[in-house]
């Protein structure tokens, strides 16, 4: 899953780490694996599974 942050900034907001959950628990009851979540702005971007919020 990605989706870019128009302010440039990646680092993921409340509703960005809510939703992620959100999604890993339904993953999980369809037995669909999230592998990671990515942000991307301005040249850069945030891993949730490099920064272990998955």
């Amino acid at each position: 899953m990605a989706h870019n942050h128009p302010s440039g900034d990646p680092a993921p907001n409340k509703e960005d780490v809510d939703i992620t959950k959100k999604l890993v628990e339904t993953g999980r009851i369809m037995g669909i694996d999230v592998l990671d979540h990515v942000i991307i702005g301005d040249g850069r971007h945030y891993s949730m599974k490099e920064a272990e919020n998955i």
